[in-house]
Order: structure tokens, then sequence, then C-alpha cells
């Protein structure tokens, strides 16, 4: 069977005909079951989009910042940890590829350290390595280059270019987006198979209608149109129902300020916010097509 789109059939579809839409009952179970499931299945694809939305900034944030810097760790003995650094400092301030370098102070070092050790860390009486924090610009320097010339002239310098955090951290946050496009393609198949189901019920009640209207001359264009526009106006109005109760839902969930961790970023930011509103729409095409299919289905079987 074949399902085109007509633009003339989807002006008949919004602008109604009273008589074929006495031919399905405007209440019963079937009405329940579409309202409930497109508004339950939109509620659903909110949270999914904002997963799917909320993991792409973290890949993208994730990717830019980590890629811009680097980190030197400087393990020298005792007595020779400033000399080191400095001689360091001195190396990165000719290397091309490096837009600023600077070593951290102790108290950085403590905050860095404090969610694993307490406020209390005595940071001082500890042998702790000293940090350099590289800022790279345009293409970046050549790390390899940079090891070889930190192993010959200062040997207790170990360059972090955080590519083994970066990857593993990227290559999670892009596995999390997809699995936020997979839910919500599995989210628009189950709307679609909800609404055959009703469609289906609905049809099977009303074979004799449907019979004695074919009697009378009616096309089965005419009466497939019936239902098509009352499953669609349900899944239409239902799932425009489950999309504001998951933006009401994001709405009330932490900021990203207060709690400073992954699920506290879930949400919409900026023009984000448009893609909820494409929801009911796109549920009323899904409940549209499901429906005429298996209309156009439930008809031929009874030629």
């Amino acid at each position: 069977m074949k399902l085109s789109f007509d633009p003339d059939r989807l002006r008949g579809l919004l602008a109604g005909d009273a008589q074929a839409d006495r031919v399905v009952p405007p209440t019963g179970f079937t009405a329940w079951l579409t309202l409930f499931s497109a508004g339950a299945m939109a509620f659903l694809a909110v949270f999914a989009l904002a997963l799917s939305l909320a993991t792409s900034r973290l890949a993208d944030r994730w990717g830019d910042e980590l890629a811009r810097s680097s980190t030197i760790r400087i393990s020298a003995p005792e007595g020779q940890s400033i000399a080191q650094t400095e001689a360091a400092l001195r190396m990165l301030e000719t290397t091309p590829g490096v837009a600023s370098a600077r070593a951290l102070t102790k108290a950085e070092q403590q905050a860095l350290l404090e969610p694993w050790f307490g406020p209390d860390l005595p940071v001082d009486s500890l042998p702790i390595p000293q940090l350099i924090e590289v800022i790279e610009e345009g293409s970046g320097f050549d790390a390899a280059g940079l090891r070889l010339r930190l192993s010959a002239e200062v040997p207790g310098a170990v360059l972090d270019d955080h590519t083994r955090w970066r990857e593993p951290l990227v290559r999670a946050a892009n596995r999390l987006r997809l699995l936020g496009w997979v839910s919500l393609m599995l989210i628009a198949g189950t709307v679609a198979a909800m609404i055959t189901l009703a469609a289906n019920a609905a049809l099977s009640a009303n074979a004799q209608v449907i019979g004695v209207l074919r009697l009378v001359g009616a096309r089965d264009d005419y009466i497939s149109g019936a239902f098509e526009r009352r499953f669609t106006l349900r899944a239409l109005t239902g799932a425009g129902c489950g999309m504001l109760a998951g933006v009401i839902a994001i709405l009330f969930l932490p900021t990203a300020e207060v709690g400073g961790g992954f699920l506290t970023g879930l949400g919409f930011q900026g023009w984000h916010w448009i893609w909820p509103l494409i929801i009911p729409p796109l549920t009323a095409l899904v409940a549209f097509f499901a429906t005429r299919a298996a209309a156009r289905r439930t008809l031929g079987g009874m030629s």
C-alpha cells in the first residue's frame, strides 16, 4: 500500500467534515488510549530530547576546553622544584603553539584536591608535584617534541595533553547523545503502534457502519479520512498536554550552577526551547500515517 502526502488532503483534514466525523465514535476506550499514549510518549520524548541536547553540549564543552589546554607535572627532589618549574616556564615561552603558561598556586592546587581530600589538606607539608597550566593557540604545540625537550632539560616534568582523559569522555557523551536520539525513534515507533491498534479497534467496532456507508456510495477515501482526522487530532491534543507537562518538569530540575554535576545540566538552553514545540506536530504526523495505513488495510480487507 502506497502512503503519499497530499496537500489537499491535509487541508481537508484541518477543515474537518461534520458528516464524516460521525463515522468515528467520539468517546470510548480508543479515545482515551490515543490521548494517553500520545501524552505519555510526548512527556518521555521531552526528556529524551533534553538528554540528547545536554550530552551534545557536554561533548562540545569537554572537547573544546580540554583540547585547548595541557598540564605539566613537575615531581622534583626537595630543593629542585622551583628551579625546574622556572626552567619549564622559560621553555614554554619559546615553544610555538603555546599561548600562555603559568604555575598553579598552592591555593589552586589545594582547590583541585579538595573534592577528594577535603578542605583541610596540608598542601605545604606534603610532597605534592607542582602543576603548570599550558594554554594552546592556533594548531597547538608539538607534544612529542615538547616531551623530548622536557626530558632533556627538566627531568622531573611530565606533560599531560589530556588526550587519555578527553577521548573517553567525549566518546561517552556522544554515545549518550546517540542513545537519546534512538529513544526518540523508539518513542515515535511506539506511538505509531498504539495509534494503529486504536484505529484498528475503532474500525472493527464500526464495521457495520462502514458497510452501510459503502452501500450508499461512500468512497474508501471518505471513510478513511474520517478516522485519520479523529485520531490525528486526538494524538495532537494528547502530545500537546504531554509536552507541556514535560517542559514544566524540566523547569523544576536543578540548574547546572547549583550542583555542578552532569544531571543538573539536563534541560534546554537558548533557542533549544523551540525543540519541544515540534513534538506535538510530529506526533500528529505519525498518527496520521499510522491511522491511514490501518484504515486502508482494514478497508481493503472488507472488500
